[in-house]
């Protein structure tokens, strides 16, 4: 029933997009052309989603048919909705003029300007999904944010944290420009590296290619990671509950051969001199139907109420819904999991804004309630659509200071 109604919908949007095309040319292989193309591009991306509901990976190649999908579909759904109008407002003036006065036949010249004016706007997304596909998605920006903390522990003035997250290492098709995207990591001399979630997209072996690369990573306080919902490897079929408790084991034993530190709802001390801080990681949490392994009392036991603490955890949910409000004041906690939806406007000092905010108010960059602060990561990487529209990769840079004034 659910691909009966996809095939519906999708020929009520072909066959609305092509009045416009039919609008403004006439040439005999123009039908042809276009639901030829229409139905090759329909073709392969159910039949790549058949084979994806099977395989126990997630290829690049792929992410691109899904990506060339929505580049074609996106577009034809903008001008349908210009042609649906305009066929709403002719049909309810027609029905006015049958009151009024003497029906008048349609204009085909209007016809033929709404045609154009769809067409000039459906450009604009279809360029810029290829765009994204193509280069957007390796445009690593470094963002970096001085927030300061009254009973910050002197040692830890100046103190450097780089913040990255949702690597998704299956979807990555370009080395040299990973790598590049790794250096700018390095270039920030952090004293701490610290990494959200979502190493993979499903499956520890993704990581073949790009183990030795995210090794070099290092910072002198270390690189500390936690797990997305990702990491679970609950988006595959498995042939066994032991296969996937396998893959986990090895995801875990492939951080380590990394020289990362994963925190599984438990934490580390910083130290410097006689000050410390305290780093704590849990396991994903996420409001709705997402997993809720996140122990957050668990991971703070010991913890000494009054200190300094810093919370990595994956999902922005979980903040929102049992941090910010408890009773252990958390300083500064960090995730990412939205991505920013990898679609948006996103102009900084001038405007903020993606699909992905109706879903999570608290979805890219700093966020205060009280004096407690949350950065959520757009991203390193990329998953479902393989590119980045407007919300551009992210490396955060976090300078703790001690004071009062964050910037």
């Amino acid at each position: 029933m659910r691909w009966l109604f996809f095939f519906l919908f999708y020929g009520a949007i072909d066959f609305y997009a092509y009045q416009a095309f039919k609008t403004l040319t006439k040439h005999p292989w123009a039908p042809w052309v276009y639901f030829g193309t229409s139905f090759l591009v329909l073709a392969i991306f159910v039949g790549q989603l058949l084979s994806m509901g099977e395989a126990r990976s997630t290829q690049p190649g792929q992410l691109y048919v899904f990506g060339l999908f929505l580049a074609f579909f996106v577009p034809k759904l903008l001008i349908g909705a210009f042609m649906i109008t305009e066929d709403i407002v002719r049909l309810i003036w027609g029905v006015i003029r049958q009151f009024i006065a003497e029906p008048t036949q349609f204009l085909p010249g209007r016809r033929r300007f709404v045609s154009s004016l769809a067409l000039i706007t459906a450009a604009l997304p279809f360029g810029a999904l290829l765009y994204g596909m193509f280069r957007g998605k390796y445009q690593y920006q470094v963002l970096s944010y001085a927030l300061s903390f009254d009973d910050l522990p002197d040692a830890f003035e100046d103190y450097t944290i780089v913040h990255i997250s949702d690597l998704h290492c299956g979807s990555f098709d370009d080395p040299e420009k990973v790598d590049y995207g790794l250096s700018l990591i390095q270039d920030q001399q952090p004293d701490l590296i610290l990494f959200t979630g979502d190493l993979v997209n499903n499956r520890a072996d993704e990581l073949n290619p790009w183990q030795e690369l995210f090794s070099q990573l290092s910072a002198p306080d270390g690189v500390y990671s936690v797990l997305g919902n990702h990491d679970y490897g609950d988006y595959v079929p498995w042939a066994n509950v032991q296969e996937k408790q396998a893959n986990m084991e090895d995801l875990k034993n492939r951080q380590e051969k990394m020289g990362w530190r994963l925190l599984l709802n438990e934490h580390q001390i910083i130290e410097r001199g006689s000050d410390r801080i305290a780093l704590i990681g849990v396991e994903n949490w996420g409001a709705g139907g997402f997993k809720k392994l996140g122990d957050f009392e668990k991971a703070t036991q010991g913890i000494d109420p009054k200190g300094f603490k810093i919370l990595m955890s994956h999902d922005p949910s979980h903040w929102e819904h049992q941090v910010k409000d408890h009773e252990l004041k958390v300083h500064l906690t960090l995730s990412g999991h939205t991505h920013g939806m990898q679609f948006g406007v996103d102009i900084p000092g001038l405007i903020k804004w993606s699909p992905v905010q109706y879903r999570y108010p608290y979805w890219a960059g700093i966020y205060r309630e009280k004096d407690q602060f949350l950065n959520v990561n757009r991203g390193f990487g990329f998953i479902g659509y393989p590119g980045r529209v407007g919300i551009k990769p992210e490396v955060s840079v976090i300078k703790l200071k001690k004071g009062s004034k964050s910037t």
